[in-house]
C-alpha cells in the first residue's frame, strides 16, 4: 500500500471519528433551552461547524471532510431512534411544542452539505508552484 494512501485512509477514519464523537454531543444536547433562546442547538450546530472546518482547511482532502459529516450524520441517526432498552434520546416534540429534533437534522445535514460542497479558494501563492 502506498504511504499516500495509508496516509488518506487514517486522515478519514480519524475524521469519522471526530465527526460521531461531535455528532453525538449535538444529538443530546441540542434541545437546551434558556428561557426562549435554543442555546444548545446554537453551540451544538457551531461546534459542528468549526470541526468541519478545521478538516476542511487542515487536511485538503474533500473524503476526509465527507468521512467527518458522515460520522457526524450516522451519530444522529443512532441517537434518534429507539434504544434497546426502549429509550429515546431524541422525542418527538409534542403538539404545540417546537421540533427541536428536526430542526437539528436540517441544521446538521445543512452545515455538513454546506462546508462539504464549497468550492476551494486558490491563494497566489498556488498557481506559483
Amino acid at each position: 500500500m502506498p504511504p499516500g494512501l495509508l496516509a488518506r485512509a487514517v486522515a478519514w477514519i480519524l475524521a469519522f471519528a471526530a465527526g460521531a464523537v461531535f455528532g453525538v454531543a449535538g444529538t443530546i444536547s441540542h434541545p437546551f433551552t434558556v428561557g426562549w433562546a435554543p442555546v444548545g442547538m446554537i453551540v451544538a450546530g457551531l461546534g459542528c461547524l468549526g470541526l468541519m472546518l478545521a478538516v476542511r482547511l487542515l487536511i485538503e482532502d474533500r473524503g476526509a471532510v465527507l468521512a467527518c459529516g458522515l460520522g457526524m450524520l450516522g451519530a444522529l441517526v443512532v441517537f434518534s431512534g429507539r434504544g434497546p432498552g426502549g429509550s429515546v434520546v431524541v422525542p418527538q416534540a409534542a403538539e404545540g411544542e417546537f421540533p427541536f429534533g428536526i430542526a437539528w437534522s436540517l441544521v446538521l445535514t445543512g452545515v455538513v452539505l454546506l462546508v462539504a460542497a464549497w468550492p476551494r479558494i486558490r491563494t497566489g501563492n498556488e498557481a506559483k508552484h
